[in-house]
């Protein structure tokens, strides 16, 4: 057993009492963790909406490209926060392999919030173009449905296949036969 810099040897690991004291040991690393992808994921989504918002208002950008513009610059500012502050103490891969699969993921996550407002606006807004071709069913359809659904999405994801623990396999391992002689 190691001391501590006082010299003292650590004791047995201490636990809360309580359910909640309970849960907090057990997942207390994954709350910490959704809290910083969460802050991240905020940021992200002011450059996104801003982004998004300009295009469309100041620029006359159409809203499905704009929407591709603001989500790919946002996914580049969160693949920068998340790799070095939310997920700093996983191991670090090859940035290549890390930085493709997250947008491969971000793209998976975009193309779900640009169906939900495809849906709404094309969709629902052939029905009752009045209430779903504004900007503020385009904003819901987009930003809350679209992004709550991306964004668990993307948490689940990048927590399991871009940012992996050390020793997760990143693909299965494969042994030779020994009875197979190359």
């Amino acid at each position: 057993m190691a001391a501590t810099m006082t010299g003292e040897q650590p004791g047995p690991r201490q636990t809360r009492r309580g359910l909640v004291g309970g849960l907090l040991d057990r997942f207390g690393h994954l709350v910490r963790e959704l809290g910083k992808f969460a802050t991240v994921g905020g940021l992200a989504f002011l450059i996104d909406f801003g982004l998004f918002n300009y295009l469309t208002s100041s620029r006359d950008v159409e809203e499905l490209t704009a929407k591709t513009v603001s989500t790919v610059i946002a996914a580049s500012f969160a693949f920068v926060g998340n790799r070095f502050w939310t997920w700093r103490h996983r191991q670090r891969s090859n940035p290549a392999r890390e930085y493709a699969l997250f947008f491969f993921f971000n793209a998976v996550g975009l193309g779900i919030a640009v169906a939900c407002l495809a849906i709404s606006r094309y969709g629902l807004g052939s029905i009752w173009p009045d209430v779903f071709q504004t900007r503020l069913a385009d904003n819901v359809a987009s930003y809350l449905v679209g992004a709550g659904l991306g964004t668990l999405f993307r948490f689940w994801s990048y927590r399991r296949f871009v940012f992996v623990e050390a020793g997760t396999p990143t693909l299965p391992q494969v042994k030779p036969d020994p009875d197979h002689g190359a």
